[in-house]
């Protein structure tokens, strides 16, 4: 694993996580939003908001999921990572995110609430590291990991990048 990575882990105090990468909560806002007020989607209430730094190499993507929340995706350092994305429509797109941005990049990019998403570091031998924010409030209750049959069922046309992203 590249170097820097290592000690961004080991400095940040990142974890594994289940799709993928490394991560650390950093934010958990005190406010809370009551399950009434979150129209029938979601068990239990939320947070307002959370915040994890999210740490990628070209080793470690993070693998197609979904949340029910919209996802922002911040970047702050290390190399460019492109960003897939399957809509509930079905339909595919992808979006670079890293700070070339006069080549196409975005420093910020929002993930829809319910699309199926995975992320990869485009160059070998590096690391991204971005934060994600999500309202409301990140829960596992709300996360779901894609598995490779079922999501190649549901869009096959999507097969060769669905198998390249997921666990198996």
């Amino acid at each position: 694993m590249n170097r820097i990575a290592n000690q961004l882990i080991k400095k940040l105090n990142l974890e594994a996580h289940p799709e993928g990468g490394y991560f650390r909560e950093t934010y958990r806002s005190m406010a809370e939003i009551p399950e009434p007020a979150l129209g029938g989607a979601y068990k239990g209430s939320r947070n307002v908001s959370t915040c994890i730094y999210f740490l990628l190499t070209s080793e470690k993507f993070s693998a197609f999921h979904r949340i029910k929340q919209d996802e922002i995706w911040h970047f702050y350092s290390g190399n460019s990572l492109r960003l897939h994305l399957i809509s509930e429509a079905g339909v595919y797109s992808n979006q670079l995110i890293g700070s070339h941005i006069f080549e196409g990049e975005v420093p910020q990019f929002v993930v829809k609430g319910g699309d199926w998403f995975a992320a990869e570091v485009i160059q070998d031998d590096g690391y991204a590291l971005v934060g994600c924010t999500v309202a409301p409030g990140f829960s596992f209750d709300d996360f779901e990991l894609a598995n490779a049959e079922t999501l190649t069922a549901l869009f096959p046309s999507h097969k060769e990048i669905i198998q390249q992203l997921t666990h198996h």
